[in-house]
């Protein structure tokens, strides 16, 4: 017999075995769940609970493995030493269908080991000291996971509840190791790189190969390095509300950002077609221009989100050849306004989520390059870059009619359209799609991924909240990282993560995602620098602490521990 609640399946699915403190689970809450297949593409699949399993029901009979929140501070107040880690998004590794089920912590724990190992490769740490504290947490995460594979079954394979608790032990220490592994990396690669000595060995290594120094400015691509390798410093910014200005936002740029971004959103643009409303925009770009002197990110022009799409629009969201037009048409007005001031556009977002506008695979890719080849026209001078949004595809899983966001950039590329640099909007902790919480080492892993295309990234909108976002019916809730989302957890996170991504050799900028929290944002609640009264969070000072640092030629600190 299996163990009690588990029952076996047939082939073509998928089932993990699930506990609480006393056995088989009576209920599971089934939180961003979706399934995947290999390198990580969301399938399509029916994610069920039911009798102590949840059931993966999947469109394909490959091995897959299924991604859903994970609440690892269960795991804290049951076990000493441990430190709150948070409630996240985690990945089994990819599975055969099989009869029996598995044990979903124990495949959560084997994929984090997995990754862990895969990483000490790829970062270049595999040489580490067996006494490095990472090391050590690891190893115990390893001696906890043996012990989950060996602890008692019952007779016919059923998971017992002490393998049970073993794993979510493992798991959590593997978590914990992941995240301290990703902060050394940056610890180690931050100050070679803000100094310019990664780039100077690189240029070296080109010099070696082709006979002759790389060109002027231009990035360097090195066989052993993940990505292109910049000869600059990377910048640090921050987005702006149009529609709100004064002299304290305009000082708090000046002191604590290299350049602003300047959202240019089409229902902000246009809310009556051919009537533009440019008089907050101009504001910006012209203290940012004329009495600033700081480079100005304009965009995104063209974008589907609801709260982007004027109204009028959408009485041509069936007719094609007449919204890639009025695409052509915008564009065209934006860009010839702004191209004596703007020198980098954000031109396109999210086309590749299509979950507004219904448009084909073909449309997509029309679009994208129609926006890309006005640019280039009009303004030749200036660096186009393309902003992908929620960047691990979950959304993939439900809507066949999107492109994963790996594979639209690489069609891109490979299809000959010219982009400088690809963003990425990198938000957790909000209910929205895309923007569950995620682990340090799962973002660091995700934006080396995308850098092998070979260009710049720029993450184009960084972002996590203030304040626990309230429970919603109509949405899961998007978890926490090691504590309660506050002023001072944001800070952290704000500290780890843009270390992480300034330490990357290919990374151009990080862009907060907005300056200050606004009742009518259309970016995250809570979600800014500032709050509503104006008064500074701590993430306020902790960007501006390293923005500072890299201007002076200095690594900015990075804590050695990733918790609060």
């Amino acid at each position: 017999m299996s163990a009690p609640g588990v029952r076996r399946v047939t082939s073509g699915m998928l089932h993990f075995a699930v506990f609480d403190d006393h056995g088989p689970a009576t209920e599971w809450p089934l939180r961003h769940a979706y399934a995947f297949g290999p390198d990580d593409v969301p399938v399509q699949a029916d994610i069920l609970f039911e009798n102590g399993c949840i059931r993966c029901v999947k469109s394909t009979d490959a091995a897959a493995g299924i991604a859903l929140q994970f609440d690892l501070d269960h795991m804290v107040q049951t076990e000493s030493g441990l430190d709150k880690l948070g409630c996240m998004t985690l990945h089994t590794c990819l599975l055969p269908d099989r009869d029996q089920p598995y044990l979903l912590s124990l495949e959560l724990a084997r994929r984090r080991i997995m990754t862990f190992l895969n990483k000490l490769e790829d970062w270049g740490l595999f040489d580490l000291s067996p006494d490095d504290p990472v090391m050590q947490m690891f190893e115990r995460a390893r001696q906890a996971f043996t012990d989950a594979l060996v602890a008692h079954r019952n007779g016919d394979g059923g998971f017992s509840p002490e393998a049970d608790k073993l794993a979510r032990r493992a798991l959590a220490i593997a978590v914990d190791a992941g995240e301290r592994l990703a902060v050394l990396d940056a610890h180690h690669d931050l100050p070679p790189r803000v100094r310019g000595e990664i780039y100077r060995s690189a240029a070296e290594h080109y010099q070696r190969v082709h006979s002759e120094p790389p060109p002027p400015d231009a990035p360097v691509i090195v066989p052993s390095i993940t990505g292109v390798v910049l000869p600059t410093r990377p910048m640090v910014g921050c987005a702006v509300n149009p529609a709100i200005m004064n002299e304290s936002l305009q000082k708090i740029i000046v002191d604590s950002c290299d350049f602003i971004s300047l959202p240019m959103r089409w229902s902000a643009m246009e809310p009556s077609e051919e009537r533009y409303s440019f008089a907050d925009t101009d504001r910006w770009i012209e203290w940012a221009y004329r009495t600033a002197k700081i480079p100005i990110l304009g965009g995104p022009v063209i974008e589907f989100r609801p709260t982007c799409v004027p109204e009028w629009l959408y009485i041509w969201e069936n007719d094609y050849e007449t919204l890639r037009e009025l695409v052509y048409e915008h564009v065209k007005s934006v860009v010839t306004r702004y191209r004596r001031t703007i020198r980098r556009w954000t031109i396109a977002s999210g086309l590749h989520v299509n979950n507004n506008f219904k448009l084909s695979f073909e449309q997509m890719m029309d679009l994208t390059r129609v926006a890309v080849l006005v640019v280039r026209k009009l303004h030749p001078q200036a660096k186009v870059q393309l902003e992908l949004t929620q960047p691990w595809g979950e959304y993939y899983s439900s809507n066949r009619r999107a492109l994963p966001p790996l594979l639209y950039a690489d069609m891109l590329i490979q299809s000959g359209v010219k982009v400088d640099v690809i963003g990425i909007r990198l938000q957790m902790g909000q209910h929205q799609p895309g923007q569950s919480v995620r682990d340090l080492m799962s973002i660091s892993s995700m934006l080396d991924r995308f850098a092998q295309f070979e260009r710049p990234i720029a993450v184009t909108a960084l972002g996590a909240p203030s304040s626990p976002q309230p429970d919603r019916d109509d949405a899961p809730n998007p978890g926490h990282w090691r504590q309660p989302w506050s002023p001072e957890v944001q800070a952290e996170w704000l500290q780890q993560v843009v270390s992480i991504c300034l330490s990357k050799p290919y990374m151009h900028s990080v862009c907060w995602q907005e300056l200050a929290d606004s009742p009518n944002s259309d970016e995250m609640p809570n979600g800014g620098l500032l709050d509503a009264s104006g008064a500074p969070k701590p993430a306020l000072a902790a960007l501006s602490r390293i923005r500072h640092a890299i201007r002076g030629g200095q690594a900015p600190s990075v804590s050695a521990r990733a918790g609060v």
